[in-house]
């Protein structure tokens, strides 16, 4: 059995993945509108990967003995402006998830619940590495996007990306 404390902030976690997810899916579909393929795919991956780490959480609690509460997802409140802005908001979106993903982890540790510690290890490279690509992706625009021929290179990498579920093994 998990503390309470913990099981609650990760039942949290879970219903913040898939509104990140959510989230996702709404940028996906703002390119999609805006005719840039690409970018579209790149947020629809990130969705599919938001939803997996909901139920690789989801996942972890039942093994361990816990109720999951879902809760409604809320609609998503970011104003799609511009690409860049999209792009930016999905890369400040990542910091704000390292920074629950990082409080769960310290709140495990406080109550000696190592178990958790080294299930949210994965969790932190992830961040770590979710953060890198959102950030890169805001500097390749600000490089490219302005160019319309540069913008249509940097679309069709994106269009390249392909799903990998995660490796995490619980």
């Amino acid at each position: 059995m998990l503390n309470e404390k913990i099981a609650d902030l990760l039942n949290q976690q879970i219903n913040k993945e898939f509104y990140s997810a959510y989230l996702y899916l709404d940028f996906s579909n703002y390119f999609y509108d805006e005719g840039l393929d690409g970018f579209g795919n790149w947020y629809k991956i990130q969705a599919q990967e938001e939803r997996d780490h909901a139920m690789l959480i989801l996942r972890y609690m039942q093994m361990n003995g816990m109720k999951v509460t879902l809760e409604a997802i809320d609609k998503p409140s970011v104003e799609l402006k511009s690409h860049l802005e999209v792009l930016q908001a999905g890369y400040s979106h990542e910091q704000y998830v390292t920074g629950l993903i990082n409080n769960i982890y310290a709140a495990a540790h406080d109550v000696n619940d190592f178990r958790t510690t080294q299930f949210l290890d994965w969790f932190i490279k992830e961040q770590g590495e979710e953060e890198e690509n959102a950030d890169n992706l805001v500097k390749k625009y600000k490089l490219f996007g302005e160019d319309a021929r540069s913008l249509y290179m940097l679309d069709n990498e994106l269009k390249a990306r392909v799903y990998s579920a995660p490796s995490l093994v619980i």
